[in-house]
């Protein structure tokens, strides 16, 4: 009985060593055929026949994962190429990703080197392209889905994402314009940038070199002087306002008004935000509440003219002219050339010429009470005269000018109204 046993047990060894072998056997067959494969792709790729490479990479599919580090990576390199000569780029760029985070996570790079530059090079490639489609060629559609490949392909660029969405509206293709937005808005993007400021010397102006090395070189040279880094405002107001007024075009009021009330309540005293909800209710013909958020504003910016320029028109939109004429000389006493909002003073106090004109025409027969009327209707001229003669001095147009010709007529300041009037016939 214990020989039997030991019989058995040998035959049980026996029977192991040749499975143990023939499992060796095949491995080294599958290594030997990868080799070979991969060396197949090769070629096929030197000879640009990419369509054969990826034919080729297919049947490996199967088998690399659990390949030699040599191999995957090999396969990794030469697939990433191949997808990149039948510009099916983000599959080429995930290639070449795998290739990048298994290089570093083995410690060994073999193609790593050589692979970025070709996707460096073809991530450059499709941003310049999507660019001359937006400057050159007018195409915004296809600017849109070029810049868009270049963040997929570059995911830390989000200012693709951005570009893309701003062709996308200019094509009005709202649909993708709205997806671009809402992921910046996921993503967290703000659009800040560091920017490299100095002032010229020979204009006196502050300048945005661009970079800290070459604004360094400039002020060594002598041309720029004070260097100083600026951080330019951000862009999330920007993002949000505009995928609420895609939302607002595409009739969805409701989603909208949600959507920049969600961006307000985690930026509460962001002023951009406040402003372009502001907009919003403009674009929704909501001006009680536009007036309200201006105050807000003011609130939080009370240097700011544009601010109380806008509660004018506010103001003045609903009747309420004198507040809307205090709003306007804050904005002045802030920004004393403020031409607007001196054109719009003395369009507020010209408005007061209907009430007198309809009680003239009620009085074509009563010669005193007309009289009194008419020269209530010079007194108003008169008041909006010099607010009038101010908008055109700081900021000259033939609006500002047809309006003083008419005035210094109604006036009967013959000199000055030819003099308005040759001006004018010289501007058309």
């Amino acid at each position: 009985m214990k020989i039997k046993n030991t019989i058995t047990i040998t035959k049980t060894i026996k029977m192991k060593k040749p499975v143990l072998a023939l499992s060796l056997g095949l491995m080294t067959l599958v290594a030997f055929g990868q080799k070979k494969e991969l060396k197949s792709m090769e070629k096929a790729i030197d000879k640009n026949d990419f369509n054969g490479a990826l034919t080729i990479g297919s049947s490996l599919k199967t088998s690399i994962e659990s390949a030699d580090d040599k191999y995957k990576t090999k396969y990794y390199f030469l697939t990433g190429q191949a997808l990149i000569g039948v510009k099916k780029y983000e599959e080429a760029s995930a290639s070449f990703n795998q290739l990048f985070d298994y290089e570093k996570k083995i410690g060994k790079e073999r193609y790593t080197s050589e692979a970025r530059p070709i996707l460096e090079k073809t991530v450059q490639g499709i941003s310049e392209k999507a660019i001359e489609y937006y400057n050159k060629d007018k195409n915004y559609k296809e600017a849109a889905k070029y810049f868009y490949l270049t963040y997929k392909l570059s995911p830390t660029d989000t200012v693709f994402t951005y570009n893309a969405a701003v062709s996308a509206t200019q094509a009005n293709d709202y649909d993708s314009a709205l997806k671009y937005y809402q992921e910046l808005r996921d993503v967290g993007y703000t659009g800040k940038e560091k920017m490299y400021m100095a002032t010229n010397k020979a204009t006196g102006k502050e300048e945005n070199i661009g970079s800290k090395t070459q604004r360094d070189l400039m002020v060594k040279a002598g041309t720029h002087i004070k260097p100083v880094d600026k951080t330019s405002e951000g862009k999330l107001g920007t993002i949000v306002k505009n995928i609420a007024l895609i939302l607002k075009e595409q009739g969805k009021t409701d989603e909208a008004i949600q959507a920049m009330s969600e961006a307000r309540k985690s930026n509460p005293k962001d002023l951009s935000l406040i402003l372009h909800e502001a907009e919003l209710y403009v674009s929704l013909k909501k001006m009680d509440k536009f007036g309200e958020l201006m105050s807000e504003a003011i609130s939080l910016d009370p240097k700011n003219p544009v601010l109380y320029y806008n509660l004018g028109v506010v103001n003045s939109n609903q009747g309420r002219d004198k507040e809307a004429i205090e709003y306007y000389k804050k904005a002045i006493e802030l920004k004393p050339d403020y031409a607007d909002a001196y054109m719009n003073i003395s369009a507020v106090i010209l408005a007061k010429e209907k009430a007198i004109v309809e009680e003239m025409n009620k009085n074509l027969s009563n010669f005193k009470k007309y009289d009194e009327l008419a020269l209530q209707q010079k007194e108003v001229y008169r008041e909006a005269l010099p607010y009038l003669e101010k908008a055109d001095s700081l900021n000259r147009s033939a609006d500002t000018v047809k309006s003083l010709m008419s005035l210094y007529e109604l006036l009967e300041m013959g000199a000055k109204a030819k003099e308005y009037k040759d001006l004018y016939k010289s501007m058309q």
